[in-house]
């Protein structure tokens, strides 16, 4: 962990959500030397699982911090900021999810995306452009996770896509409340700005590997196009894990913010 250039925010509150949560701030090399440089900035879920193995599911983190910095000082990638937003543990599955569920071990649970996103929009967002040296327009704003964190980040993408341009879908938990997402893009048949990293692992079951690739299909029937604004894909032997999403974190970054 690269502790010099990573500031924890503990207990950021919200008005939207019950529960405070931690915040984590990657800032790139150099940052602050030139005082008019802007950053774009990459909003994450589940940050507790990104750069602090103390916190982190099993101890198993993403490297984000370390992965960022190595890209930018090899000049593979922009220098941008990685925000990243611990879960709220229990609320986790409710938080992330657009539509509560209605059959099944889930049934009752879910729906509180948009409050999820409210947070995020209009209190954290505003905070992190006051505080640091960010270009806060969406343009230069991503959002990104893994799983229940790649569902919730498609569903804010795609609903406000005045705000965020650039997201990171891994291994996306579209199953949720029988296909919604999947519906609802589908739905759509619009092809919006947005930038978009979709991908799974070969190993995490033929239910979800062929419920993101009806995505992949129905994003490219929708206008996007394969290495313009979609990249996707299939890992052989990646497992639903941090592991695995740690692992090809990299080729997202590659993609999400080439070097200009």
């Amino acid at each position: 962990m690269l502790s010099e250039q990573i500031i924890l925010h503990e207990n950021f509150g919200t008005a939207h959500l019950g529960a405070a949560r931690n915040v984590l701030v990657y800032l790139p090399p150099g940052y602050g030397i030139e005082p008019n440089r802007r950053y774009p900035v990459l909003y994450m879920h589940d940050g507790q699982n990104l750069i602090d193995p103390r916190d982190a599911f099993g101890g198993v983190v993403w490297g984000v911090d370390e992965t960022a910095q190595q890209l930018i000082l090899t000049e593979q990638i922009e220098p941008l900021i990685i925000v990243g937003i611990y879960n709220s543990g229990d609320k986790r599955i409710d938080e992330y999810t657009p539509v509560a569920s209605a059959g099944g071990r889930m049934r009752g649970r879910g729906g509180q995306a948009d409050q999820y996103g409210r947070m995020i929009i209009e209190e954290l967002k505003p905070f992190i452009d006051r505080t640091y040296l960010t270009k806060p327009e969406r343009e230069h704003t991503a959002l990104g996770g893994s799983s229940l964190g790649g569902l919730v980040s498609l569903y804010l993408g795609f609903k406000r896509p005045d705000v965020f341009s650039r997201l990171a879908v891994l291994s996306p938990s579209v199953w949720w409340a029988n296909n919604q997402i999947i519906r609802e893009i589908a739905a759509t048949g619009e092809h919006l700005p947005l930038k978009i990293w979709l991908d799974i692992g070969r190993s995490e079951g033929s239910r979800i590997k062929h419920q993101v690739r009806a995505l992949k299909e129905i994003l490219r029937a929708n206008g996007w196009q394969n290495d313009k604004d979609l990249s996707y894909f299939e890992f052989p032997e990646a497992r639903h894990e941090e592991a695995a999403w740690a692992a090809r974190f990299g080729l997202v970054l590659k993609f999400l913010f080439p070097q200009i």
